[in-house]
């Protein structure tokens, strides 16, 4: 299986970050996801899966800041842009980072799609589709390692490309 998404000058364009819109930002979030776009997925699937996470955001907060997860995604060729928001009842999107307790009050945009905002330097942020043999028992809202405990012994292929965003 193969991902790609189109880069401006190396990095993920800004209307998905830092320097979207400022209407597309709530709460200091950037809210419109990146489009996708997808290659040889194995036949056998049943559904798809994606984690967007930024491992650079270790040393600035303590951990790997998670943007995005979502599961039951339908078996097609391209995910929209704004995807996060215009996604069919049935995919299923998890909590991002900002419903850490650690950062006190929940934000209400803590579930979905949740644009990178490095604050010190680029950060490489990654992307993971997975094909899976099956849909997901997960509600909305769920954290992230339920969505990689209900993955386990369901992953057909998996797939991961690497999205700089700019500070």
């Amino acid at each position: 299986m193969k991902i790609n998404v189109a880069l401006v000058d190396g990095l993920l364009p800004d209307k998905y970050g830092k320097y979207a819109e400022k209407e597309t930002i709530k709460n200091g979030k950037p809210l419109i996801s990146f489009p996708i776009n997808l290659e040889d997925i194995p036949q056998n699937t049943k559904s798809l899966a994606l984690t967007f996470t930024d491992p650079d955001s270790i040393p600035v907060c303590g951990f790997e800041w998670i943007h995005w997860t979502a599961a039951n995604i339908p078996l097609v060729d391209a995910i929209p842009e704004n995807y996060s928001q215009i996604a069919p009842e049935s995919v299923i999107q998890g909590k991002n980072s900002s419903a850490s307790p650690l950062l006190g009050e929940t934000d209400k945009h803590a579930v979905g799609y949740n644009g990178p905002v490095p604050p010190d330097k680029t950060h490489d942020y990654v992307l993971k589709v997975y094909a899976l043999d099956t849909e997901l028992n997960l509600t909305s809202g769920f954290w992230m390692n339920e969505l990689l405990h209900g993955m386990e012994n369901h992953i057909i292929e998996s797939s991961k490309i690497v999205l700089p965003s700019r500070a």
